[in-house]
């Protein structure tokens, strides 16, 4: 039987929808699957790994729809919000859970995990840049990364937490804190969209 990320993550979630996230054990995934502890052993270090394999596929995702020339064509505050909403379609289809992994990482005394969410927020934002076509130097740069990364995380809070139609009102946020961002001179709007004999 072939083991696969996907396969591990998705009865990891299946049977999370059903139990708080910290109730989860792997022995719990290794029976869902049918298959033994030694048998998940090679394919993950510790449980901490499935919800980095989650951070991969919201990335995956947002890299696959954000793309072509109808997104290139796009303002960049209308590139970023629509990179930062196709991330947030994986989390939001399991809203409760993933909420839940945030917790547990957040939790005082974890460290260990803290600094690693920390890192992978910035991964994650670093990715947006580039498929925005940023290219930013320097002081530039930092600062473009600092209010993206920002941005990125509050909309992730916001929409963790709401319960609006559609996420309507998450979704409004996130526009209004672009906009305020771009008239405040804290992001840089004059990159002009990409053309195929631009890129």
């Amino acid at each position: 039987m072939s083991l696969g990320r996907a396969r591990i993550l998705d009865a990891a979630l299946a049977l999370a929808a059903d139990r708080h996230w910290e109730a989860l054990r792997l022995r719990d995934v290794a029976e869902e699957l049918g298959v033994g502890l030694s048998d998940l052993h090679p394919c993950l270090g510790e449980k901490e790994d499935l919800v980095d394999w989650f951070w991969d596929r919201a990335d995956a995702v947002m890299l696959s729809q954000c793309r072509g020339p109808d997104f290139d064509a796009l303002e960049f505050s209308r590139r970023y919000e629509t990179c930062v909403l196709a991330w947030l379609s994986v989390p939001l289809s399991h809203r409760r859970t993933f909420r839940e992994m945030l917790y547990v990482r957040m939790e005082p005394g974890h460290l260990h995990i803290q600094l690693p969410t920390l890192l992978r927020v910035s991964r994650t934002v670093q990715w947006m840049r580039e498929a925005c076509g940023r290219r930013g130097t320097f002081l530039r740069r930092a600062t473009e990364e600092v209010v993206l990364s920002s941005l990125f995380v509050s909309a992730l809070a916001d929409s963790l937490n709401d319960d609006s139609l559609g996420g309507q009102r998450s979704r409004d946020r996130l526009q209004r804190h672009i906009r305020w961002a771009v008239s405040a001179g804290r992001l840089w709007p004059t990159t002009p969209p990409r053309t195929p004999h631009s890129l």
